[in-house]
């Protein structure tokens, strides 16, 4: 529901899935591509995350173009002409300033985006489903609007538009909800307070909000000291009904706003611990328990993924991996992961597996022990897009494949849509030397799961 943005702000590798619908292979069927369409040549002199929204008969995509604009795409479903319009927005050469998009109950699109401690950037459609018809909105709230990063938006309990983001900096910044009155096309504070706050001296960040089968929100979150990525440290948790009333994994209430000493801390994990945002993911395993996926040092200061699961008595940390290898992270701005690991997932006999990207041991799934969250068994991953997809086409040395996901749903049982484009790597969001590279494709592409 919410998509995830973080300091990659977009895959790097071919997107992989943890669990499949129908059981486990050894060589899981590739997805069947039924659509390419081209949108046009985009950026690609550094990452930046796009937004590709499905919304009932409707689609919409968000992304800087070759000259670094913004720009919004539109188009009804399986129809090949989009329309275009440019929003007066120009990126730089921060990864940070990713897009977002979403559509509220009376149809009107709200856009936010090119945001990295700057001014509220956001954009609001005069008519329902019209692109052509956005105005900038210069404010929503009126406070806490000076430094904002990480826009997203996602939907309430009621059904409700809401947008987070963070107000302030990395090492001092504090966490805001909104929540859009469509009526009165208006927005409001949610909570009286951020959700969390850093008192200035750390922030939170955020993994996505997961909701359960019982209408319950959970979060996990580790905080950060300083631009530092070295510095991040604690993984932690909440849960929320409606998202004003916060409590621990206990049921015992959380005052907003949250701040590193009255949060629940699930594993007291220090600064230089080899802990990384981005990187702490909560899933559920078979009896819907939360479980909190991240990695850190351990006693021989190599990289591992542990898992730490809500069980009876508290939560319960154990040890996934046994790599020889240290991943050594630091320093500011943004960077390519060496790393990922996947959310827990179960299938509906129970059966839990986890997805992983490592230099040295590749990229797979764990099928782990219900009980112990230990690998029985290592299978290979479930592609979202076929593996020649995930093959550069440019041939400037060093770019990538890039990969984003729909944050709406197609309504055809079985079918999903990603977008595809290529870019070179991270650069700590300083400027390239020399000539930026040719533009490329930026490409809607629909699949369907093979049956096979």
């Amino acid at each position: 529901m919410i998509p995830l943005v973080l300091i990659l702000l977009v895959s790097f590798l071919p997107p992989f899935s943890a669990a499949a619908e129908t059981g486990y292979k050894a060589t899981p069927a590739e997805p069947v591509l039924e659509e390419d369409s081209e949108l046009g040549p985009v950026w690609s002199g550094h990452p930046v995350g796009f937004c590709l929204l499905t919304h009932e008969d409707r689609q919409y995509v968000a992304f800087y173009d070759d000259q670094r604009r913004m720009t919004v795409a539109a188009r009804r479903v399986h129809e090949t002409p989009w329309q275009y319009t440019r929003l007066p927005q120009t990126l730089g050469w921060d990864s940070h300033n990713s897009i977002a998009m979403a559509v509220d109950n009376e149809g009107y699109l709200h856009l936010a985006g090119n945001m990295h401690c700057v001014p509220l950037i956001c954009f609001r459609t005069e008519r329902p489903h019209d692109i052509q018809t956005f105005q900038q909105v210069k404010q929503m709230v009126g406070r806490e609007e000076r430094r904002v990063t990480y826009p997203k938006f996602f939907q309430g309990p009621g059904g409700e538009l809401i947008f987070t983001y963070r107000d302030g900096g990395s090492g001092a910044g504090n966490q805001i909800l909104n929540v859009y009155d469509a009526g009165k096309r208006a927005w409001r504070r949610l909570l009286d307070a951020p959700l969390t706050h850093g008192q200035g001296e750390m922030n939170a960040y955020f993994d996505n909000l997961r909701r359960d089968q019982g209408g319950v929100y959970h979060l996990c979150w580790v905080w950060r000291d300083t631009p530092d990525c070295a510095t991040n440290h604690d993984v932690c948790y909440a849960r929320s009904r409606d998202l004003v009333h916060w409590e621990r994994s206990d049921g015992g209430p959380l005052k907003v706003p949250i701040t590193h000493k009255t949060c629940e801390i699930v594993d007291p994990v220090p600064v230089h611990g080899g802990l990384i945002n981005g990187n702490a993911r909560l899933g559920f395993d078979g009896q819907r328990r939360p479980v909190i996926s991240y990695h850190k040092y351990d006693e021989n200061g190599h990289t591992q993924v542990y898992n730490a699961r809500l069980e009876e008595g508290g939560w319960k940390v154990r040890k996934v991996s046994d790599w020889d290898y240290r991943w050594e992270f630091s320093g500011g701005g943004s960077i390519s992961f060496e790393i990922a690991v996947s959310p827990i997932e179960a299938d509906a006999e129970g059966r839990l597996t986890q997805a992983f990207h490592h230099p040295r041991a590749g990229s797979g799934r764990w099928l782990l022990d219900a009980k112990t969250l230990t690998p029985v068994e290592t299978l290979p991953p479930i592609r979202r897009a076929p593996l020649a997809l995930g093959k550069v086409v440019s041939s400037i040395p060093g770019m990538q494949v890039r990969w984003a996901e729909d944050s709406g749903s197609s309504r055809q049982l079985g079918t999903y849509y990603l977008l595809r484009w290529e870019t070179l790597s991270a650069n700590r969001d300083r400027p390239r030397e020399g000539t930026p590279p040719a533009p490329s494709m930026l490409r809607a592409l629909k699949f369907r799961r093979s049956s096979e």
